[in-house]
């Protein structure tokens, strides 16, 4: 009697826990709204980096004749961005399936070409999908328009607007896709990256610099002058970049929780850091410390956490800012005169250099005894997480070197890559465009 009842009170049980599986499984498929207006607002802010920051902070550094080159440039390359990301890139980097083998390692598919198959209903964890593809094609816009400054003044803009789309199918989703898509680079190496310091920076600065040096100098290059036409425009990106940059770090987290506010406060201290690590660099060497300086610096210390943010303490992160400008500066300067190429706006210097610092630096001060959060995966000391950063940032500098050369390649044989000699000397918002940035 007692084994009958004791039957009769499991099976209860089991169809009353099978009668609440739906509602559990129903409740973790369920959108947080909360997590979701942090990411829109997230979102809304990383695109604020493209327009008006990059177009603003690049304009202003390029000569009068070629300010508004440069601002179409950025908003071209970001128009063109969005819409690839949701034509394709969005499901190359993130749509996958386990039949895919060996090609799923460094590239995803195109299940959800066009979008398809995403609706209001969609999901993306606790977001709405919505939500997840533009703040994903947020990333993707900016990391394009960061290429334009390293061409600017001489390249022709329909073939700078080939080689950077052949770039995003080719570079910038499959890289997204290795790193933060379950790929070979996450796999394989175990490595941090959290906001995107290979996928973005990295990748983007490896494809301007081969961008730049298939271009070729501008003309009168160290002959004339090319100083920099208005750093108070320069100033005012600046700010925007840095404003933006919090939606940038904190919003990966998806969440607005403790690692978002992790994210938050690295993304202030760090670039502060570096500001003045390169003002006093920059001071000590030339004996004065410019605006243009400290606003690189911030740039460079901006750079050099968003890899580091989530896994590394504040204290850490101070420490990332001051080697990164100092690491930053010497790319402005010496890295430029040791190559010999004419990366305009030290798309490199800044972006590549920085990106890597930081992006090894995390696995040195991820460890707990420096306030970081831990080691990822099998490693389990500095010496092994260092290596798997530097080997993703080995990665990811050859693939985007690869891809961009074989873009501008055929760009450049489609197209022709060089503006002629006589539009270059003119100005391209005049030969190109049909316009003065001021009429004085």
């Amino acid at each position: 009697m007692i084994a009958s009842k004791r039957r009769v009170g499991s099976a209860v049980l089991l169809a009353g826990l099978m009668c609440l599986q739906p509602a559990f499984a129903e409740e973790e498929a369920s959108l947080d709204l909360v997590a979701n207006g942090f990411v829109l607002i997230s979102a809304l802010l990383v695109l604020l980096m493209s327009i008006p920051g990059i177009a603003l902070f690049y304009g202003g550094l390029v000569r009068q004749k070629n300010v508004l080159s440069c601002i179409e440039q950025s908003l071209g390359v970001f128009c063109l961005a969005i819409l690839l990301w949701c034509i394709c890139g969005y499901s190359l980097a993130f749509s996958s399936s386990e039949s895919a083998g060996f090609v799923q390692a460094f590239v995803g598919n195109l299940d959800k070409a066009l979008l398809g198959g995403i609706d209001l209903n969609s999901l993306s964890g606790s977001l709405s999908e919505y939500t997840f593809v533009i703040f994903q094609g947020a990333f993707c816009a900016i990391s394009s328009c960061l290429i334009v400054g390293a061409t600017v003044e001489r390249i022709r803009y329909s073939a700078m607007l080939l080689a950077i789309t052949l770039w995003i199918i080719f570079s910038y989703a499959p890289l997204a896709h290795q790193v933060w898509g379950g790929g070979f680079i996450d796999t394989f190496f175990e490595s941090y990256d959290f906001a995107g310091g290979t996928v973005v920076h990295i990748n983007a600065a490896a494809a301007g610099l081969v961008g730049a040096f298939l271009v070729g100098k501008r003309n009168g290059l160290g002959k004339v002058a090319m100083a920099p036409h208005n750093l108070s425009l320069t100033y005012m990106g600046c700010a925007l970049l840095w404003i933006g940059w919090l939606g940038f770090n904190a919003g990966s987290q998806l969440s607005s929780d403790g690692v978002a506010a992790l994210a938050f406060i690295n993304t202030v201290i760090c670039p502060a850091a570096a500001a003045l690590s390169w003002m006093c660099g920059e001071w000590l060497i030339f004996k004065k410390p410019s605006s243009l300086g400290t606003c690189s610096g911030v740039i460079a210390g901006l750079v050099a956490i968003t890899p580091a943010c989530a896994f590394v303490g504040p204290m850490g992160s101070i420490v990332i800012g001051l080697i990164s400008g100092l690491v930053c500066l010497w790319g402005v300067h010496g890295f430029k005169r040791a190559t010999g190429i004419d990366d305009s706006l030290d798309v490199f210097g800044i972006h590549g250099l920085g990106a890597i610092v930081g992006g090894v630096l995390t696995g040195v001060f991820c460890d707990p005894a420096l306030g970081g959060v831990g080691f990822k995966g099998s490693h389990s000391t500095i010496l092994s997480q260092v290596y798997g950063q530097f080997m993703s940032c080995v990665v990811a500098l050859i693939w985007s070197a690869v891809v961009a050369y074989l873009s501008f390649y055929i760009a450049d044989k489609l197209l022709g890559l060089r503006v002629a000699e006589d539009a270059e000397r003119e100005g391209l918002d005049l030969s190109y465009h049909g316009e003065r940035g001021y009429n004085i």
